[in-house]
């Protein structure tokens, strides 16, 4: 019969590893074939096909997911195709393939539709959920909406059920959303609550995801210290053979995570150096597991650590790496993370008005998928890139809505650094120089110091007091600026090749001459 339809040129002969294959000469030709035959007829050939493959290939299926899972979804046995539609796409996630995967999972969930509601069908629902909050969430973000939508059913299948061993990714999902969007008093509570579940187990793998979720979210809160404490502690947790498969329920390798964020922490706290030692461990860790997504988290990260240090071209480097990896697995929204980094390199390298474009450019791609974390933050490299081009009301508008946010959602990583940014801009708006304009910006870098030494945050402490040390001379008072700034100085350790230090250090030997 092959031969009869090769001569005919219905089809073509091709050599393939397992010998030869045939394959139609034209798609049309194919669905005019496929749709002759009576469709239970059809069924039957596709049931027969998967049997063939399970019977041949039993020995590597693994190979086969994508095929079976075709066949069995058009032969009508539902249970086999939602077996391997949940296998493929579980595949499709540990490869990267995530657009491969979302298609999958849906594909799983709309055959899940015509299944009765029993406690079964409502497990396997549960898990195919789960599984779909993975590749969503690469591809689109933790802020979308159908990131909310999808760990939403989750939560409520978990109510149906009970309490079940899946509520803990089902309610990181969700802390995920809301962290994504902003909503800090909500995420805070969520993840409080991981915390509350993982020491009642006492299980090392929650209590990893668990440290790292209330570190994070005690970071956009300003609350380092203790932020510190918890990423440390899921450090310490960590374990690259046990939790190497974490990503599959949590998209994101936590190993990584918590050291990218301790590293951004440890800066902050007034320790440059070890600020590097981390996000360099998070990246090494990263490229080991071969995990793109946790890369690109971990670029981000330590383009952001070296913007702090003001090392510019190393900064660069990272975010145009982040780039190039978001392209490559279409990471829509972490593209747009890595954009809006790459703005504040280029301001770092001197470039401001490019790095000003490349901000706008990644923060209207960030908020088109609801992400609001991080904006204030976007806000302080914005207001940074005006006052280097002397674009005074630009950078009045960026600071003023930055600290708008942070009011609203209680996202204070950078609100020492705004306060200060305001003072520097408030000096640049007076044509000339007076009284009242001193006493303005001088309020500002002072509340600047207040916020810093509230929350422990010597590096924005650093930078505000240079700021109100350099006006303070400016009005004849060189021995108070001199003093303030050599107490600051003179608590870091390490770090001294860093361009806020070297920059302190010049003011004060000009103060002392």
């Amino acid at each position: 019969m092959l031969s009869d339809l090769q001569t005919g040129e219905f089809i073509y002969e091709q050599p393939a590893l397992s010998g030869v294959e045939y394959a139609f000469k034209h798609a049309l030709t194919q669905e005019v074939a496929y749709n002759s035959l009576l469709i239970e007829r059809r069924k039957f050939l596709h049931e027969r096909a998967a049997e063939s493959m399970e019977s041949l290939y039993a020995e590597r299926l693994e190979d086969h997911l994508s095929e079976l899972a075709h066949h069995y979804e058009r032969s009508g046995n539902s249970r086999k195709a939602l077996e391997y539609l949940k296998r493929a796409g579980q595949q499709a996630v540990g490869r990267s393939a995530h657009v491969e995967a979302v298609g999958l999972f849906r594909s799983a969930l709309e055959l899940l539709k015509a299944v009765p509601e029993t406690p079964e069908r409502d497990q396997e629902e549960l898990e195919l959920q789960l599984g779909l909050g993975v590749p969503l969430h690469a591809i689109k973000g933790t802020s979308a909406p159908e990131m909310r939508e999808t760990y939403a059913r989750a939560r409520e299948l978990c109510r149906q059920m009970g309490e079940t061993r899946q509520l803990f990714p089902v309610l990181v999902g969700l802390w995920g959303f809301y962290n994504g969007r902003a909503e800090l008093g909500t995420a805070r509570q969520l993840a409080e609550q991981l915390l509350s579940i993982a020491e009642d187990r006492q299980d090392p793998d929650l209590l990893l995801i668990a440290h790292d979720t209330v570190g994070e979210n005690m970071y956009s809160g300003g609350e380092f210290v203790p932020a510190r404490t918890h990423l440390e502690r899921a450090s310490a947790l960590y374990n690259p053979s046990r939790h190497r498969s974490l990503p599959s329920l949590y998209w994101m390798n936590r190993g990584v995570n918590s050291l990218a964020y301790a590293g951004n922490a440890l800066w902050i706290l007034g320790y440059p150096d070890q600020a590097v030692d981390r996000v360099d461990r998070a990246l090494a860790l990263a490229r080991e597991l071969s995990h793109p997504y946790s890369l690109c988290f971990a670029l981000i990260l330590s383009s952001r650590v070296h913007v702090l240090r003001g090392q510019g071209e190393a900064a660069l480097k990272f975010a145009d790496a982040t780039v190039r990896v978001c392209a490559e697995h279409g990471f829509q929204l972490m593209a747009a993370f890595g954009i809006c980094f790459r703005g504040a390199a280029l301001i770092v390298c001197g470039q401001a008005g490019e790095g000003i474009s490349q901000l706008y450019e990644g923060l209207a791609s960030m908020r088109a998928y609801g992400a609001q974390l991080a904006q204030t933050g976007y806000g302080a490299a914005l207001a940074d890139g005006c006052v280097a081009l002397g674009r005074v009301e630009d950078g009045f508008a960026a600071v003023t809505e930055a600290l708008a946010a942070a009011e609203r959602t209680g996202e204070r990583s950078v609100e020492a650094e705004l306060h200060r940014l305001k003072g520097v801009l408030t000096l640049a708006r007076g044509a000339v120089p007076s009284a009242e304009v001193g006493a303005e910006a001088e309020k500002c870098f002072r509340r600047a110091i207040e916020i810093a030494r509230r929350q422990e945050a010597k590096s924005w402490e650093l930078r505000a007091t240079m700021s109100l040390a350099r006006l303070l001379a400016k009005q004849g008072h060189r021995d108070e600026a001199r003093a303030m700034l050599a107490d600051i100085y003179g608590w870091f350790t390490e770090g001294f090749d860093t361009a806020d230090l070297k920059d302190a250090k010049a003011s004060l030997d000009e103060l002392a001459g």
